[in-house]
């Protein structure tokens, strides 16, 4: 992780960097991965190379854990990603590749929204941004419900960008 981490740090010297970690379940994750972007990038200056200056460090809130805890670690992060997809499957219990069971995988399901609702609050309580990627950006009846919970950013296939815009544009 370390040698990512340098070649990172090295190669976006002039660029604006951002990192994500997936699946991460408790605040000790993020506060190790904190130590050691900082221990990698002393590290890197020790040794008279470029390290980026700006690096913007964010968490996939995938597990229901994390959305349960996210007051906690948002003031540690610069952003949420909130990962629907895997975010539901975890919440309902459900295998979204069984095909016996799949369609019980239901981001529209009471639980999965109070944990996205609950994710963007605990993130603009504390001054981050909050983006959702998954199928259910891209979702015509979730996106009003998203907007309204005050979400960031939309990350949604190329394909999908121009529905997304207009139903967007189309609310007051």
């Amino acid at each position: 992780f370390r040698i990512q981490l340098r070649a990172l740090l090295q190669g976006c010297a002039d660029a604006d960097l951002r990192l994500m970690l997936p699946m991460v379940t408790s605040v000790e994750e993020v506060r190790a991965f904190r130590t050691l972007l900082q221990e990698v990038s002393e590290a890197l200056r020790a040794e008279g190379k470029p390290v980026a200056d700006k690096v913007q460090f964010g968490i996939m809130v995938e597990v229901p854990a994390m959305a349960l805890i996210a007051n906690q670690v948002a003031p540690l992060v610069d952003f949420f990603s909130i990962g629907t997809n895997d975010l539901t499957q975890y919440t309902l219990a459900v295998d979204r590749t069984n095909e016996r069971v799949a369609p019980l995988a239901s981001p529209f399901h009471p639980a999965v929204l109070s944990l996205i609702q609950m994710t963007i609050k605990a993130g603009h309580d504390h001054g981050i941004w909050v983006g959702l990627c998954g199928e259910f950006a891209a979702e015509p009846l979730a996106i009003p419900f998203l907007l309204g919970a005050g979400l960031d950013e939309f990350s949604v296939s190329p394909a999908s960008i121009p529905t997304v815009k207009a139903l967007i544009r189309g609310l007051d």
